[in-house]
């Protein structure tokens, strides 16, 4: 049995990162999303408990301040945050959970205490003109909140250098299949396997045993 890991996703808004969470998922049914709690309004075709927790302010002020959130941020008028509860029970269990989040959650999960059980992982546009082209092709906002992600996509951009990989997304199917090297190669990691000290320990009996 392994520890679970917290997979985290992180780009400007554009580069891809929804649809290549969507991907892992759809590659390992036992990769599951983190349900984000948010104070913005829902969207068509969002439900609450699927795309996140839709909560008014006040609720989700008394769950960060009751300790309740392993991170959260203010992005764009609305809050965001992850409920802790959730994460940790999944990774005990061993079953990995997926963050669709921006670097400032990023930074909170990474110097929490599950650190040691997380994979960040950002990934940059080809150029910025693509990351516009993106935007606008998504049909998702209007014009005054596409400049607003545009203007705030370099503040994401230069964070890069914080997460353990970088891929540039300029392939989707390239991208999709780095992305499932990486998650293999690190549920393989000696943090993640709990077993291994009682397995070296039977080595050791069995060797002294031959010997």
């Amino acid at each position: 049995m392994r520890r679970g890991l917290l997979i985290i996703l992180s780009s400007p808004s554009g580069a891809g990162k929804s649809t290549l969470a969507q991907r892992l998922r759809d590659w390992d049914a036992d990769i599951e999303f983190s349900v984000s709690a948010t104070t913005r309004a829902a969207r068509p075709g969002e439900l609450d408990g699927r795309e996140y927790h839709f909560v008014d302010e006040t609720a989700f002020k008394s769950q960060v301040t009751k300790g309740g959130m392993l991170e959260h941020a203010h992005v764009f008028g609305n809050f965001y945050g992850s409920p802790s509860g959730p994460v940790q029970d999944a990774i005990n269990a061993g079953r990995d959970v997926l963050f669709d989040i921006d670097w400032q959650g990023a930074q909170q999960i990474t110097n929490s205490a599950l650190s040691a059980h997380t994979l960040s992982i950002f990934l940059l546009p080809p150029s910025i003109r693509e990351l516009r082209n993106r935007l606008e092709k998504r049909a998702q906002d209007d014009a005054a909140t596409i400049a607003r992600r545009m203007d705030k996509s370099w503040d994401e951009i230069s964070h890069w250098g914080s997460y353990d990989y970088v891929l540039v997304n300029d392939d989707l199917d390239t991208t999709e299949a780095h992305l499932k090297t990486i998650v293999t190669a690190t549920r393989l990691r000696r943090s993640q396997q709990p077993g291994l000290t009682e397995h070296v320990r039977h080595l050791q009996s069995e060797f002294e045993r031959l010997s």
